[in-house]
């Protein structure tokens, strides 16, 4: 049956909702009779139409076909709603019970998924802790593998529910996530442990990194950084070649700081740095194969660069700016914080130079020595200082990132040598202190500030920590030029 079409003005009109088609269909005769085509009797009661009874129309035309009546096609209409609603009940009332049935497998399979994704968190952070042993490290990984493989397959949705659970998948895929996680935890954590297993001792190192009594000499690596082109340079060792990547292009930053044309730009930072600088070096006398005394230098030379050097001299000549004591004493303090940014940067990578850069820039912090002096006391220039610090480090950090940390140190320790020779941390500083100190004792100290009362305490403190005598007391020193080194 086809839908009615609108009506001749001659035949009434009656509307027959979509749901009842399939009912009214259902009820035709298979084989009208002649009456029933020709409109004179209803096709489902037969009786004649007539003033009482009136002809609907069921189509294929407003005007042929077959014709219903008004009671016949409303009692089908209603049979047809009832059965309508029936049905709706009936679905209603089976997704009640599918979902019903679905909920508790679906909490289960989140459960389980939410289950293994904590434990994956828990072995990552155990890996990356260092409290356990490797080995139970990597045990731990292969029980969550197992844990992982063991799941069951994401449970179907019945149909009468949406048949796409987010909630699923994004559970999922946080598992996934957390998977990966724990494994490049437990890989990274078992490849530091082949590579400190295997770990020469070097006892000469014991000193700067304040090994606790009975160190074994053997210092473990938690982080290595072997630069950009390693990796391709290893695999052609086992054979495997693999295309390098065209190197990029310095920055406009790094490249304004070298001085440095785009047509140079192709090059390596700072090419050959490390046949000049031991050449610097050994002019110098200062004995470059020697860790420690390297370190040290290098110290020396970053805080020269970064900090002493261009702009504070302009902030120390401000009318509120610090004293040669204040300096003198600030620059001991940054120096041993490069020293140890440098040496922490070995296994941790020139990410830790921005410890001694927070400090050194700092505009807050009240210089060592007892100063009140902080830089945002001034005025002049101390943005442009703050940036000099900044860029200065970070290119320290560049050489040490594209090179390595051994290039990196022999850079600042070659500008250490040329600039400040006698300064404190430098090879040349006992001698500068000796002759110091023989000027010292020659002089009237009756009007000299208290701490320079015992000479054996301020050559101990000078040797060991200027900062200790106190600005007063580097001031006066200053004043005398007893350490020239710290007022050029």
């Amino acid at each position: 049956m086809s839908d009615p079409t609108p009506l001749s003005e001659e035949l009434p009109r009656m509307h027959i909702p979509a749901y009842a088609h399939d009912t009214i269909r259902a009820a035709l005769p298979s084989m009208p009779t002649s009456r029933q085509v020709g409109g004179l009797d209803c096709c489902l009661c037969d009786d004649p139409f007539g003033e009482d009874l009136a002809a609907i129309p069921l189509g294929p035309t407003p005007t042929s076909g077959l014709f219903g009546c008004r009671p016949c096609l409303t009692r089908l209409v209603t049979r047809a709603r009832r059965a309508r609603d029936a049905a709706l009940a009936q679905d209603a009332e089976r997704a009640r019970a599918e979902s019903a049935d679905w909920l508790p497998v679906r909490e289960r399979h989140l459960a389980r998924l939410d289950s293994v994704r904590q434990a994956a968190e828990a072995v990552a952070g155990l890996a990356r802790d260092g409290d356990a042993e490797p080995l139970k490290v990597a045990w731990l990984l292969v029980s969550l593998e197992s844990a992982r493989a063991w799941l069951p397959d994401a449970p179907e949705p019945p149909a009468s529910t949406d048949r796409k659970d987010p909630e699923l998948s994004d559970e999922a895929f946080r598992l996934d996530l957390s998977m990966i996680t724990a494994r490049e935890a437990v890989a990274e954590r078992l490849a530091y442990h082949l590579i400190n297993d295997a770990q020469p001792e070097e006892p000469e190192m014991c000193a700067e990194l304040e090994c606790p009594e009975g160190c074994s000499g053997r210092h473990d690596s938690s982080h290595i950084d072997c630069g950009p082109d390693t990796v391709f340079e290893d695999l052609a060792e086992h054979g495997i070649t693999v295309d390098r990547p065209d190197p990029e292009p310095l920055s406009p930053r790094l490249a304004a700081l070298l001085g440095r044309t785009e047509a140079e730009e192709k090059g390596s930072l700072l090419p050959e740095i490390e046949e000049h600088a031991l050449v610097v070096l050994a002019r110098f006398g200062i004995d470059a194969d020697d860790t420690d005394v390297l370190v040290s230098t290098a110290a020396v030379g970053l805080v020269a660069d970064a900090w002493r050097e261009g702009l504070l001299a302009v902030i120390h000549a401000a009318g509120n700016g610090p004293s040669n004591g204040e300096i003198f004493a600030q620059s001991v303090d940054l120096y041993r914080r490069a020293r140890a940014a440098l040496v922490a940067a070995r296994d941790d990578g020139p990410e830790v130079l921005l410890a001694f850069a927070a400090v050194a820039s700092d505009v807050d912090l009240p210089w060592a020595g007892g100063s009140r002096f902080a830089l945002r006391t001034v005025s002049e220039s101390v943005a442009e200082f703050v940036q000099h610090v900044d860029d200065r480090v970070w290119f320290t950090a560049e050489v040490m990132r594209e090179q390595s940390w051994r290039a990196s140190l022999l850079h600042r320790a070659a500008s250490a040598a040329i600039k400040t020779p006698a300064h404190f941390g430098m090879p040349g500083w006992p001698a500068a202190v000796t002759s110091a100190m023989e000027r010292l004792a020659v002089l009237d100290l009756s009007g000299a500030p208290k701490a320079l009362a015992d000479l054996a305490a301020v050559e101990a403190a000078l040797l060991e920590a200027p900062d200790r005598l106190g600005v007063d007391a580097l001031d006066w020193i200053c004043a005398r030029a007893l350490l020239s080194s710290h007022n050029d």
